[in-house]
């Protein structure tokens, strides 16, 4: 019998991980760093607070399925949230004198420790599973099309993940009777969960399907087919005794995110005022106004948060024209200014908008903004482009990086940005933030090809 249950939570990994990392924390804070503290004392209240924070924060909730930044994303919040409890001890007991860089040193140093080995166990499952073919589950497939075949071939080109794909059952032009066949084949290859493709199967055998699951304790689970409803992040909730199944889960929704999100929009566009836009903005002003009379800001009218309108604010790049509110700026544009064709290829034009992002319009990662003349066409004309308004539009994005930024050619570059935008919204996360955040920089200091 293999070390690790077959099953897809093991009786032994999530006690273990609670060991080692309840030993890291105790450890470190009764040997190292707070050496006057009763230990017993400490290690109850740390332990238990641990615990339920844990369970809170679903910190073990990792599954052969996770992506290592979800867990990486995980370990960040969890440190986060651990701090605040630290801190929390100390000041409780401010006789210890618990100074804030000791409990800073602590937390990074458990945390490093926490993360090598939560890395550590989820690569080495990975290796047991590939190399020894342990802690595997035997899936079965019911109904054949596109979805289910690239399943089917994940499963057999990801060993890694510990599944062993056994059958595809086909249901085209056969009767509901043979389901019984099916079932048969399930308990005698002992199959550990079955995957269906609801548009291949009739509301008969799906109810007789899941019953047989229920009764035979295997995992059921269903494909996103052209039902567009079942391709949805669903948030199930409760009102009173009804249940209700929203369609769509907004992480910013959340109050503990809104704070976060805000904290470090405040943070990132002060600094970015503070020791860019100080000295920066004169240097440009002089440049701006050397070329061409105007203004040195640009004002536009954009939507936001909610639909509602606010004013975006830029360097102006272009000549005064009556059709800046109108057009978008294409390649070549001859309202592009000498000075506003380098403000434009490295993004410094978009700096004023971290004013917006401080005054609370913005957010500095999210959906880019269009002008009202542009969003009121793409309302009428794009399917879901009104849920980018969901959440604060942002200085940069993760359409923009992905190459869905600038001039709008065709109906392809503004759904292609839609899709983007929505993904985020649905999967919003600090640590994407900041990678969004990353690889626009990069982006600016090494050109890009629609940045005109």
């Amino acid at each position: 019998m293999s070390l690790f249950k077959q099953g897809r939570y093991s009786g032994y990994l999530r006690p273990i991980s609670y060991l080692i990392d309840l030993s890291i924390i105790n450890g470190l804070a009764i040997f190292y760093f707070y050496k006057n503290i009763d230990p017993i004392i400490f290690i109850v209240f740390i332990s238990l607070s641990w615990v339920i924070l844990s369970i809170f924060s679903k910190f073990y909730e990792v599954y052969r399925f996770t992506r290592e930044v979800t867990i990486l994303a995980l370990t960040f919040r969890q440190m986060v949230l651990f701090t605040l409890i630290m801190f929390a001890f100390s000041g409780y007991n401010y006789d210890l004198y618990i100074y804030p860089i000791t409990i800073f040193k602590h937390v990074l140093l458990s945390f490093f420790g926490i993360a090598f080995f939560k890395f550590a166990l989820y690569y080495l499952l990975q290796k047991y599973r590939t190399s020894f073919g342990g802690n595997y589950r035997k899936t079965v497939i019911f109904g054949v099309n596109k979805k289910t075949l690239a399943l089917e071939g994940f499963f057999k080109n990801n060993p890694e993940y510990g599944y062993i794909h056994k059958r595809t059952f086909s249901f085209k032009d056969k009767r509901e009777i043979e389901l019984t066949d099916c079932f048969e084949y399930i308990k005698n290859e002992d199959i550990d969960e079955i995957y269906c493709s609801i548009s291949e199967l009739s509301n008969y055998q799906i109810n007789e399907i899941s019953d047989f699951a229920d009764n035979n304790l295997k995992i059921l689970k269903f494909l996103p087919d052209n039902k567009e409803i079942y391709s949805k992040k669903l948030k199930y909730e409760y009102y009173d005794y009804i249940p209700i199944l929203s369609l769509r889960n907004i992480p910013l929704e959340d109050s503990i995110n809104t704070v976060v999100k805000r904290s470090f929009d405040i943070i990132f566009s002060s600094l970015i005022i503070v020791f860019i836009l100080s000295w920066l903005t004169p240097v440009i002003a002089i440049l701006i106004k050397m070329e061409s009379r105007g203004p040195v800001f640009f004002k536009q009218s954009r939507n936001g948060f909610n639909y509602k309108e606010f004013d975006c604010y830029k360097f102006r790049s272009m000549m005064p024209n009556n059709d800046a509110h109108l057009y978008q700026a294409t390649r070549d544009d001859q309202r592009v200014t000498k000075i506003g064709k380098f403000i434009r290829k490295t993004s410094i034009d978009e700096l004023p908008q971290f004013f917006n992002v401080l005054f609370g319009d913005m957010s500095v990662v999210g959906p880019r903004p269009h002008m009202v003349s542009h969003t009121n066409i793409y309302a009428k004309r794009i399917d879901k482009f009104m849920v980018r308004h969901f959440v604060k539009p942002g200085i940069t994005g993760l359409a923009q990086i992905s190459g869905f930024r600038g001039e709008i050619e065709s109906d392809k570059d503004i759904i292609g940005r839609v899709k983007y935008d929505i993904f985020y919204i649905e999967n919003w996360s600090l640590l994407l933030d900041l990678k969004i955040i990353t690889r626009t920089f990069l982006n600016a200091v090494k050109g890009e090809e629609k940045a005109y």
